[in-house]
């Protein structure tokens, strides 16, 4: 009997706040251990809760991005465990009653032998709590850091659609790209702000029953996912194919070992206790609440890219690269909607414009510097951490360069020289061209006399081509081109050589 797999994910995500989810303390990660708190996020006796309003919206526009359904009635609920980094011995959190439910995510996955098919998994509930202090393990002892406890966490729980490790890797990465768009949360991993708890099952292929879940905890990267499933669902299918019967358990990923281990048996609900805060209000957000949180809606990823594809032509490299740079694509899409050659101002972009960009970066940071901050608020490419606000030509030069390549008026070898000029001083493209001398020569005449010479004093290629051997042609053009300067037309130049030849 043939075995699949049935995998759900739920990703916790720190939502991007300035201050802590029920007090006032700053949400801030790489401060001195246990200076963020306060008598609330201590769980110290008297205090209450008060709602971080934009804690409360990030989740709700989380909810839109995902395509979720915002209920008008949603609660806190407390969730209560002991562990010694949850101060208060409960979690404030949502259970039955969520803020966002029954969403989806749409992304693209090679599945069944084939490239870019869309894949959907839907979302159960994308619910706001609070996230819990941090255990240190030393040699004979523990630590608690409680900065991280009270902030804004957000749990994103989706449906068991997922159907292999590669395409749970697939989707965790398609839903940071969405949050991340979305001004939700930073989401770097290295500090912490995702984890994922993994639920895998295994059953008979064709079979609607799920088979017992496992819970793998506290999975802190997204290759981590995908090596504890590549590892976990093998396991599980030995299991049963041996005769041996899977129980409800959590189990944890030694990353080393590249073994999952087994923690306890699973809680249910119930074990948790689950009743509404009596501290906190149920949310019933009105009309123009939920107006203005939907307002901070943005294109999704998968739409930027698919739309650049289609409105500009452009490959899907093309295409994958600016919905990875945002401010790139801006950039890019600020011209090209003006530009009857979309693909050529892309090749720019990506070839030219990046590569100097971060030539640039490299030397700044090389340079001593007493100032190295970076004002964010500028319009900032993610891949080089230099401002594209800081460059000295106008984006019109850029069409001016496709434009002057476009019509033969200098060779693609010039180009390069025009815009290396153009990064550097700020000139306009058909100034440097006529300063530096850089027009191409297309005189028929001219060209004649360039490759009438090269043939003289090349006399062995040019019988090696009369001859049948055509890479010859190649050398003879290169001579023409390295005689004129470059200046020489290229194509203009191996039509005329090709009719001498040939005589």
């Amino acid at each position: 009997m043939e075995y699949e797999a049935v995998i759900g994910l739920e990703t916790h995500v720190q939502l991007k706040t300035k201050s802590k989810m029920w007090c006032g303390c700053a949400n801030s990660f790489g401060a001195e251990p246990n200076t963020n708190v306060c008598p609330v996020c201590l769980g110290l006796p008297g205090v209450l809760p008060v709602p971080n309003d934009e804690a409360l919206r990030l989740t709700v526009l989380t909810g839109f991005l995902l395509n979720c359904e915002i209920p008008r009635f949603a609660k806190f609920d407390r969730k209560s465990y002991f562990y010694p980094d949850m101060p208060k011995n409960y979690q404030i959190t949502q259970y039955d009653k969520p803020s966002t439910a029954n969403g989806y995510v749409e992304f693209e996955f090679a599945g069944a032998g084939s490239t870019n098919d869309l894949s959907r998994v839907r979302i159960t509930r994308a619910h706001l709590e609070e996230d819990v202090g941090k255990s240190f393990h030393f040699d004979r002892n523990s630590g608690l850091d409680f900065n991280r406890a009270g902030v804004p966490l957000m749990e994103i729980v989706s449906e068991p659609d997922l159907t292999s490790p590669d395409m749970a890797y697939e989707y965790l990465n398609a839903l940071k790209d969405i949050l991340v768009y979305g001004g939700v949360s930073d989401c770097d991993m290295e500090k912490g702000m995702v984890r994922c708890d993994v639920n895998v099952s295994v059953r008979p292929v064709g079979a609607k029953d799920l088979g017992a879940k496992i819970e793998i905890k506290n999975m802190n990267s997204f290759s981590g996912v995908r090596r504890a499933l590549e590892y976990e669902i093998p396991r599980q299918i030995a299991v049963v194919k041996s005769g041996g019967k899977l129980i409800q358990s959590t189990r944890r990923w030694d990353d080393v070992a590249a073994v999952t281990e087994q923690m306890r048996t699973k809680e249910d609900a119930h074990d948790y206790r689950y009743f509404p805060d009596p501290d906190l209000m149920p949310l019933a957000p009105d009309d123009a609440w939920l107006a203005e949180v939907k307002s901070r809606v943005v294109e999704l990823p998968l739409a930027r890219k698919q739309r650049f594809m289609r409105d500009y032509g452009l490959p899907e490299s093309d295409a994958e690269t600016f919905k990875n740079d945002v401010p790139l694509g801006d950039y890019f899409e600020g011209i090209a909607k003006h530009s009857k050659s979309p693909k050529a101002v892309a090749n720019w972009v990506i070839n030219n414009l990046r590569a100097k960009l971060s030539e640039s970066s490299s030397r700044r940071e090389s340079a001593p510097t007493e100032a190295s901050e970076i004002d964010q608020s500028r319009l900032t490419s993610a891949a080089t951490d230099v401002t594209l606000a800081d460059l000295k030509f106008q984006p019109g030069a850029l069409l001016e360069l496709v434009s002057l390549v476009e019509t033969k008026t200098i060779s693609s070898t010039a180009a390069q020289q025009v815009f290396a000029e153009m990064f550097d001083t700020g000139k306009c493209p058909t100034a440097i061209v006529q300063e530096k001398g850089l027009a191409q020569v297309s005189d028929t005449g001219a060209i004649e006399k360039f490759c009438d010479e090269v043939i003289a004093v090349n006399p062995g290629p040019a019988n090696d081509f009369k001859s049948g051997k055509p890479a010859a042609l190649n050398f003879l053009k290169g001579q023409v081109m390295k005689l004129s300067k470059g200046k020489a037309n290229p194509a203009l130049v191996g039509e005329i050589l090709e009719r001498k030849l040939k005589a």
